[in-house]
């Protein structure tokens, strides 16, 4: 009779496991994601090597989401990069005082390493297509984004999510901003 009832703890714990193991994957394949920052083009806020959860959950962009952009674009990797631009927004780039425009506003962009200055070989401004965003890294000196003819603009649909999480390095562990 003990073995019988050691017998049920044992499936118990493995049916436990089991479930725990679904729900994990599940989670995983459908809500969240672990990503590499690939690069310095998110520098000074995301570095090179560390690895962000990403909401994988459908959302609508927000503009200064740090989204990660699937690697079927024509650019053939994972992209991280910050929202500027919207379906019908104006973008617009002065070269010579390195600020960006939405709609005629000049952004205000704490999160950038230094003003933009590289010229990639779209003209500006542009009108970003409905469903499109329009997307740039915060090393914008050293970032190959939606200023550049390769990239342009990327599809909603092309968004895989938004960072929400630093993971590693633990000693810089915490939201995404």
């Amino acid at each position: 009779m003990n073995r019988t009832k050691s017998n049920l703890g044992l499936l118990e714990w493995v049916d436990s496991l089991v479930f725990a193991a679904v729900v994990l994957a599940l989670v995983f394949t459908f809500g969240v994601r672990i990503v590499q920052v690939d690069g310095s083009s998110m520098n000074p806020g995301l570095v090179n090597g560390e690895r962000l959860l990403l909401s994988s959950l459908p959302y609508e962009p927000e503009y200064g989401d740090v989204v990660v952009i699937d690697s079927y674009t024509n650019y053939g990797k994972l992209l991280i990069k910050r929202v500027i631009g919207k379906g019908g927004d104006v973008i617009d780039i002065d070269f010579d005082t390195g600020v960006v425009y939405r709609n005629g506003q000049a952004l205000e962009e704490p999160y950038t390493a230094a003003p933009t200055y590289l010229y990639e070989g779209v003209d500006f401004p542009v009108t970003v297509p409905e469903g499109m965003l329009f997307i740039m890294g915060d090393n914008r000196n050293d970032s190959k984004d939606s200023r550049s003819p390769e990239i342009g603009f990327v599809s909603e649909g092309d968004v895989l999510g938004r960072a929400i999480l630093r993971l590693t390095p633990f000693d810089k562990f915490g939201s995404i901003s």
